[in-house]
């Protein structure tokens, strides 16, 4: 597999697992019968705890492409910078502080919403617009070098 070919395999895959987990799974699960708002945390939880990890993957096999790439725009270069922020962001702060709310809302001990629910949701939606500048720009750029 070429370096080109992580550069864009990878934001569009990362793409598609955060826009399944964050704005698919995530409200629909609270929808299905018999699903408690504690089970549905608890449920959250492990699924957004592997979704991180998956994208730390992602973020790695990104950061080998343009480590290793000898044509990294500024353009492509900033935006996964951008994407790397947000990442950190969430895996050091976000997620740790929603993780210690969904404890006190399954003690039954807090409201069930917050305003980082709100922040985590603004996060992965530019998120999501960067990883898919980031893949379409990739694109561009291969083809551009293919046809030189």
């Amino acid at each position: 597999m070429t370096l080109s070919t992580l550069k864009i395999a990878v934001p569009f895959i990362w793409f598609g697992m955060v826009l399944a987990i964050s704005f698919i799974e995530a409200p629909l699960k609270f929808q299905a019968p018999g699903i408690t708002l504690p089970l549905g945390l608890g449920i959250g939880r492990l699924v957004f705890f592997a979704l991180n990890k998956m994208e730390i993957v992602a973020a790695f096999l990104l950061i080998f492409a343009f480590w290793r790439g000898r044509s990294n725009t500024r353009f492509e270069t900033g935006l996964f910078g951008s994407i790397l922020l947000l990442l950190l962001l969430e895996t050091v702060w976000l997620l740790p502080v929603l993780d210690a709310r969904a404890d006190l809302v399954i003690a039954g001990t807090a409201a069930p919403f917050s305003g980082a629910h709100i922040l985590y949701i603004v996060f992965d939606a530019v998120k999501l617009i960067a990883l898919l500048t980031l893949g379409i720009t990739a694109v561009r750029n291969t083809l551009q070098e293919v046809e030189r």
